[in-house]
């Protein structure tokens, strides 16, 4: 059986030494052959995370039959974002498992069945719970007379079509001005 290892720490300070030696251990103790190693040095709560990318990308391509991680909480912050990357792993046929807590989603063995189950019960509470304490947040801000929604940029629809015509791409001036790159086609779309 082939076996990836995903690692991830929170910030540069942190050593992920302790996981590598831990999953590589669990790996060699079990017959199996390391795959590939995938780290990400960021918070678990972010979703774009390059090293977590490349093992899904690998995963889809049947690289590996297994993914170990050392805690769930290293493999994302969020129980909806750890579901929804544990159950596209099991629709790839790639099993999880964080060694160090027992979670391990085999499809031979009727308690993970039940596992997958109870995190997404889980999952689903956590999801109710925020859309609740985001509800309860707008509607004190309104209350107390305070603009609700994503705050609107303002720019200078001139500027955007000044750099235009000095040759800027459409991707330079959004980031030059801050704006969406929507935004900005739309703003050069609106003079045609």
């Amino acid at each position: 059986m082939k076996a990836a290892c995903y690692i991830r720490v929170s910030t540069a300070d942190q050593n992920s030494a302790l996981q590598v030696a831990e999953l590589q251990q669990y790996i060699a103790a079990r017959g199996w052959e390391l795959a590939a190693v995938h780290e990400d040095t960021m918070s678990g709560s972010k979703s774009g995370r390059p090293g977590l990318n490349r093992l899904m990308a690998d995963a889809r391509m049947r690289k590996f039959d297994a993914v170990c991680c050392w805690k769930l909480d290293r493999f994302g912050r969020s129980m909806v974002d750890c579901l929804n990357t544990i159950q596209t792993l099991e629709s790839c046929g790639v099993r999880f498992i964080a060694i160090t807590q027992g979670l391990d989603t085999d499809q031979q063995n009727p308690a993970s069945r039940f596992l997958l189950h109870v995190l997404g019960a889980a999952a689903e509470f956590e999801r109710s719970l925020i859309r609740e304490r985001v509800s309860a947040g707008m509607r004190a801000a309104k209350k107390a007379g305070k603009p609700v929604g994503r705050p609107r940029r303002i720019f200078n629809h001139d500027e955007v079509h000044d750099l235009r015509r000095k040759g800027m791409a459409i991707a330079a001036i959004s980031e030059h001005l801050g704006i969406g790159v929507g935004t900005v086609a739309r703003t050069l779309a609106g003079a045609a």
